[in-house]
């Protein structure tokens, strides 16, 4: 005998089924809308103007973290401090030193992703400084009898600077923040960039991290790589490719 089914019940039934779909499907992530700039060393918050400019213009919600850089907890905590501000999740964004900063407070699950310019990411039991003396740089840097390292104001341009103008490059060296000694032998103990994704900027005309490093730290992460022509202020010259990348980030990234 066969059996019937009167309309209402069959529209109901293709109902039940398309919510039940709906139930099961992964709902579609917010993009990230925070994004947070963690400096290096010798060079403070400012340096990142160019590429907040871009973003806050393309509706992100940016904040810069200007690290004491008196010791590698100090500065955690300082980037801690602007990520427990934020309302939702943040890409860390590290140039340099920053680069260890976010390595270490990037496993904070309010944290979505990681991106490296022309930075430091050291694995655990890594410091800057153990990396730079497998693989080092071109800097000449100073440092005092207390214990705090600058960059030879004579070698400031070609050094860490090289491809921004004379006249910004003798500013910045005669604006320094020395940094404690001590930041770069302080050893990481949980690396984020084994938890969360990551991208990776390459200077290819470093002097200050050697762009071989670089490039091993990328891999090591299996980050996200993009090249490209600049010396250590590649996030000023080049603004417009780090912010693009940032928004990469920020789009791949989700809650």
């Amino acid at each position: 005998m066969p059996i019937t089914i009167s309309p209402l019940r069959a529209i109901a039934a293709i109902t039940s089924v398309f919510l039940l779909a709906l139930a099961a499907a992964p709902a579609s992530a917010d993009p990230v809308k925070n994004i947070i700039l963690v400096h290096g060393q010798f060079a403070d918050a400012s340096g990142w103007k160019p590429v907040y400019d871009i973003l806050t213009k393309d509706g992100y919600n940016v904040t810069m973290v200007q690290e004491p850089i008196t010791s590698l907890d100090d500065d955690v905590a300082a980037t801690i401090r602007v990520v427990a501000r934020q309302d939702g999740q943040s890409i860390l964004v590290g140039h340099s030193y920053g680069g260890a900063v976010i390595t270490q407070a990037g496993s904070d699950a309010r944290v979505a992703g990681l991106v490296y310019v022309a930075a430091h990411a050291p694995d655990a039991g890594e410091s800057t400084a153990s990396n730079k003396n497998k693989i080092p740089g071109k800097i000449r840097t100073v440092t005092t009898p207390d214990g705090f390292v600058f960059v030879d104001p004579a070698h400031f341009h070609e050094d860490f600077a090289g491809d921004l103008p004379a006249d910004v490059a003798n500013f910045m060296a005669r604006s320094q923040i020395p940094a404690a000694a001590r930041v770069n032998t302080t050893l990481i103990t949980n690396p984020a960039w084994r938890l969360k994704p990551s991208w990776y900027m390459v200077a290819k005309q470093d002097r200050a991290i050697n762009p071989d490093l670089q490039r091993m730290y990328a891999a090591r992460a299996g980050s996200q790589v993009v090249e490209l022509d600049g010396a250590h202020t590649i996030y000023i010259s080049r603004a417009k490719e780090v912010a693009a990348m940032i928004e990469d980030a920020a789009r791949s990234a989700s809650k």
